[in-house]
């Protein structure tokens, strides 16, 4: 290491201290920045992508799996991945965005429509396609949920879609005052055993009704009953509300969840928030810089396990891996209690840096990484 294989380049190995067979290989690919994961068992090995840094779309990492595995001459007993080229449409796809493009430069467009997890992608497309002058951005976690909507977009010669792979409830954080006119959440995951899980939160509805310009809404539709009183109850809390329910109601799109409920004849709920407020633009100034002076290795290796906490959030050492050549690697997770991020934070005599991407810039998370900073510091 380094090693560049065809068009991947391999950075470095790192070793988890507690389970030395458990390794993770930095990869460059692509203008990815991620991480393979190698766990040895016996005489056999499984080499897979890190979940917590895993790019989209999957052409990536699979490209990155055979390279790695064709590199170190691996013997493969088995494989689910395959040697297929880039689907076309992926290849050809421009919406696709990274959270650093919004963080640097929010979009200008004059109307923006936001929806949050959108699954197979039939109301997304279906907004894009009768509303060619508003620029909608899709929020979603689901690698393959992203890669059919990304083929869907070409297909149909979409131009008014962006797609992110993240997390909307920190999403909105980044989002100027005053700019969005609708946020759609159709159907979340009720969490009704974790609710603490849920995309409708206090913190949430504080974000959209700033992000919201005045007389924009927030649209929540669903099927479950908790998810629907807890939503009443959480916009009742906002000091200044206006919102509107509906049971029943025919939209001109249905998503594939909604059709089934439908032949079960169960109910589904229409919660509309109409934003009264108009906000004040943020001020805040965060910069992510670790400490080059730090503690040494060993003193940062103890730190393992360890949760070390403030007024509004955290810093967990989740796991420590030791650098091939000298370092450590961090697997935090830090800011709120409520939104924590999960990210790396690499230690070598050359660099300190936050892998893949720095903190989203929040106030939660500024403080844990100042917090982060006086215990690598000392």
């Amino acid at each position: 290491m380094p090693h560049t294989q065809g068009e991947v380049r391999f950075e470095f190995v790192a070793s988890n201290i507690l389970h030395p067979l458990e390794k993770l290989v930095a990869v460059r690919h692509h203008g990815n920045e991620f991480f393979l994961l190698y766990v040895q068992k016996e005489a056999k090995g499984l080499l897979k992508s890190d979940k917590l840094t895993r790019p989209s779309p999957n052409y990536v990492i699979k490209e990155a799996l055979n390279a790695y595995a064709k590199a170190a001459d691996l013997e493969v007993l088995a494989s689910n991945v395959d040697e297929a080229p880039k689907n076309v449409h992926l290849e050809e796809n421009s919406a696709l965005r990274h959270i650093g493009d919004f963080i640097q430069d929010f979009p200008a467009h004059p109307r923006i429509w936001i929806e949050v997890g959108f699954g197979s992608g039939r109301h997304l497309l279906h907004q894009a396609k009768n509303n060619p002058d508003v620029l909608i951005i899709g929020l979603e976690i689901h690698k393959t949920s992203i890669e059919q909507v990304l083929k869907q977009i070409t297909i149909m010669n979409l131009s008014n879609i962006q797609v992110l792979d993240y997390d909307a409830r920190l999403f909105l954080e980044l989002i100027p005052s005053n700019r969005i006119e609708r946020i759609f959440v159709h159907f979340p995951v009720p969490w009704d055993k974790k609710p603490h899980r849920r995309v409708i939160s206090d913190a949430f509805v504080a974000e959209a009704e700033r992000a919201l310009v005045v007389g924009g809404t927030l649209e929540l539709r669903t099927d479950s009953d908790l998810y629907f009183a807890y939503a009443l109850e959480t916009l009742t809390a906002l000091q200044k509300v206006s919102f509107e329910v509906h049971k029943n109601r025919d939209l001109s799109i249905s998503s594939k969840y909604e059709d089934r409920w439908k032949r079960m004849h169960k109910n589904t709920y229409d919660v509309t928030m109409h934003n009264q407020i108009h906000s004040p633009q943020r001020s805040e100034q965060y910069r992510f810089e670790l400490p080059i002076e730090r503690k040494s290795d060993d003193e940062v290796i103890a730190l393992s396990g360890t949760i070390h906490r403030f007024d509004e959030g955290f810093v967990h050492f989740e796991r420590i891996y030791r650098v091939d050549g000298g370092g450590v690697l961090l697997r935090l997770a830090m800011g709120s209690f409520d939104r924590p991020e999960h990210l790396y934070a690499l230690l070598t005599p050359t660099q300190t840096r936050y892998v893949p991407a720095l903190p989203i810039p929040s106030r939660a998370n500024y403080r844990a990484h100042l917090l982060l900073g006086a215990l690598l510091h000392g």
